[in-house]
């Protein structure tokens, strides 16, 4: 069975866990990465990343974009969005269409 989880700061993340998420509290993104790699051994069909944490980790981000599992997921955290999160998910529709469609020229 697939599991869902969460990585980021735990003020940012903690309410997850009221919706039956696993929820990961790390401080930095060198935790976070090494985590990543632990879940994507353990089953984990989707990971829900803060961008603060993610910032930090783009090899490791990298690593999982091609590959049909995890699906990691950038989300904003406590703070407020980076656009780390809105980016990504502008690439992956320019890769899929092979155009702008969300954004136009921005």
């Amino acid at each position: 069975m697939y599991k869902i989880g969460v990585i980021g700061d735990k003020d940012s993340i903690l309410g997850f866990k009221a919706l039956g998420l696993s929820v990961f509290p790390v401080t930095e993104s060198q935790q976070a990465s090494r985590l990543v790699n632990q879940m994507a051994r353990e089953n984990y069909a989707v990971i829900f990343i803060t961008e603060s944490v993610a910032r930090d980790m783009e090899e490791t981000l990298e690593r999982y974009r091609s590959a049909p599992y995890p699906a990691i997921i950038l989300i904003p955290g406590n703070q407020g969005s980076l656009g780390l999160g809105i980016e990504e998910i502008k690439k992956s529709v320019e890769k899929a269409i092979g155009a702008d469609i969300l954004f136009g020229n921005d």
